[in-house]
């Protein structure tokens, strides 16, 4: 394993940005027993890991359906990553819509789609899946390990919660947002080169 399995992994955990989410899982299953809520999370992490790796060999199809080059694909990804790090650099005031109706013990919606199984979530494969042919074994690895940690956090949401308390845990994602920020960026000038033809 390389730089290149770990900084995938490292992407991948800021998409799914566990952080962020930590909330919404706490008030998501305040009404569900605290013994039964790693139950849950860890049933809801898998059907999340599921489907992005399903999306990871379908994405490839997808790609070559669509006819998409490798620039413009650098550059929507620097996109749409952009648009995630200014979600988590500064977060919207509630997510009562995401609440709202939520039964209290959720099923595949809105925890595992789309809160960690999400369109930037599906997006980030998507851009990785045109080098799932050479590199399969490496992308699944670092979809199943990102998904791991990202569960081993939303378990840990109750500790972490009480640890740094409300403005730490924003403090946290706004720093991963600005990490994001970067790397989208660097995806940009990428796409940008490579489609212009400079340097």
């Amino acid at each position: 394993m390389d730089g290149t399995f770990f900084s995938s992994v490292f992407l991948l955990l800021l998409v799914l940005d566990p952080l962020g989410n930590m909330p919404f899982v706490l008030s998501l299953l305040r009404r569900v027993p605290e013994a039964r809520r790693p139950r849950i999370i860890l049933r809801e992490c898998a059907i999340a890991t599921c489907v992005l790796v399903g999306f990871l060999f379908v994405g490839d199809w997808l790609l070559a359906a669509m006819q998409l080059s490798d620039p413009a694909l650098e550059i929507a990804g620097g996109v749409i990553l952009f648009l995630i790090a200014l979600r988590m650099t500064f977060p919207p005031a509630t997510q009562d819509s995401l609440e709202h109706g939520v039964a209290d013990e959720p099923l595949i919606v809105p925890l595992a789609i789309p809160m960690i199984a999400g369109p930037s979530a599906l997006a980030t494969v998507l851009l990785a899946s045109r080098d799932a042919q050479d590199h399969a074994v490496l992308w699944v690895a670092a979809v199943i390990l990102a998904c791991a940690v990202n569960a081993c956090l939303l378990l840990a949401s109750g500790w972490f919660a009480r640890l740094f308390g409300k403005s730490g845990m924003e403090a946290l994602e706004r720093l991963m947002g600005l990490i994001l920020t970067a790397i989208a960026v660097q995806m940009l000038i990428k796409g940008i080169r490579i489609a212009f033809h400079i340097g």
